[in-house]
């Protein structure tokens, strides 16, 4: 950022594992790791000292990133309840990274619940963080930890979130916004796929509420520049309500300020198209075919922004930026860290990454830096 005009927070030094001495070569099941974000968290798993067990439906594929890692495997699907809770035995905790979540998530959290591994995974689909805060008294009794969205969905905008709702007590409205270059992985896409027909949404008074998408287009400063900004149903519509408690939430996502503008017109079309579900079904076909995700040069060398702002009804605010390793890049980092931190002892049940882990958690994960806006 040119001249340092904020205050600025960066990432303390990123070194031992967490309790190392304790747990010197952690395990943990990763299932879905030989898809995009899987083979990114495996890989940096091994770099940071753990040892996890690489999972998945198919052993012909994980077999070959098995060896490469040095990692043990088990092919089991998220259709045999008695396979995985066989395939967690010995093991206290469950990376999830095979998505679209709406469909895999709850086997895996019934799971780990009838297991007593801790859950950890990376979606931003708003119907599975609703659905792993309904597991939290459950969580509870068994003495385990579930949390969703440990990796760019959603850990710098729930942790700015609460780290910008902390300066203004009792505010009364949220607004966060990402700015990415990056292209999605086929995961990711399937999973935004999934989300479509749902339409765009915000939270009023406390509740989610339809929003027409291409309504409430503006402009936002991130660090460097100025951005337009559309509102999108970000993970954070569900996150930040936990995380903060404030009643009125917008999330925003950078585009061309001609894309913004547009969405209002292509994008009821386009619902209705993927609201048939084979259209889906063969809208997913073509994308695992064809997209690829970020290379290893882009995911070095880009960059993502997040912004915040709450306000409260007498005037007070408070606005931040963080700026980030590019999102995959991010998510494999941060998923890690998360696992160290619950392995370190986090309390029990069913949280959000800022919930259990302090507004900055976010600061631990390599390349990172928060900043303070002016008000």
């Amino acid at each position: 950022m040119r001249g340092e005009p904020y205050a600025t927070t960066h990432c303390p030094a990123y070194g031992a594992r967490v309790n190392p001495s304790t747990n010197p070569t952690p395990r943990w099941l990763l299932y879905g790791a030989t898809g995009y974000t899987g083979v990114l968290i495996a890989e940096e798993a091994v770099r940071r000292g753990h040892k996890p067990v690489l999972a998945g439906r198919s052993r012909q594929k994980l077999a070959p990133l098995a060896s490469r890692l040095g990692l043990d495997s088990v092919a089991v699907g998220l259709d045999d309840m008695r396979g995985l809770v066989s395939a967690l035995e010995g093991l206290p905790l469950v990376v999830h990274a095979a998505g679209p979540f709406v469909h895999t998530s709850e086997p895996m959290v019934q799971a780990c619940l009838a297991a007593g591994a801790h859950y950890l995974d990376i979606t931003g689909e708003i119907p599975v963080f609703e659905n792993t805060f309904r597991h939290d008294a459950e969580a509870k009794r068994r003495g385990v930890v579930l949390m969703s969205g440990v990796g760019f969905d959603v850990v710098p905008t729930d942790c700015l979130a609460r780290y910008v709702a902390d300066k203004v007590p009792g505010a009364h409205e949220l607004e966060l916004a990402i700015a990415s270059t990056s292209p999605p992985s086929a995961g990711t896409v399937k999973s935004m796929l999934e989300g479509l027909p749902a339409g765009n949404l915000v939270r009023r008074g406390g509740q989610l509420q339809p929003w027409p998408m291409g309504q409430g287009v503006r402009r936002v400063r991130f660090s460097d520049k100025e951005r337009t900004v559309v509102p999108i149903p970000w993970g954070d519509l569900a996150t930040a309500w936990h995380s903060t408690g404030i009643p009125n939430i917008t999330t925003y996502l950078a585009q061309p300020a001609a894309v913004a503008h547009a969405l209002r017109f292509t994008f009821p079309a386009f619902r209705r198209l993927v609201a048939v579900e084979a259209v889906r079904e063969q809208l997913a076909k073509l994308v695992e075919a064809r997209v690829q995700g970020p290379d290893e040069t882009l995911r070095q060398r880009s960059r993502s922004q997040v912004w915040a702002e709450a306000r409260a009804p007498d005037g007070r605010r408070a606005e931040a930026v963080l700026e980030t390793p590019e999102a995959y890049a991010f998510t494999a980092r941060a998923t890690v860290r998360a696992v160290e931190e619950v392995l370190a002892g986090a309390r029990r049940g069913a949280f959000t990454p800022a919930q259990a882990l302090g507004a900055d958690f976010v600061l631990s994960v390599e390349g990172v830096r928060r900043m303070d806006l002016p008000t």
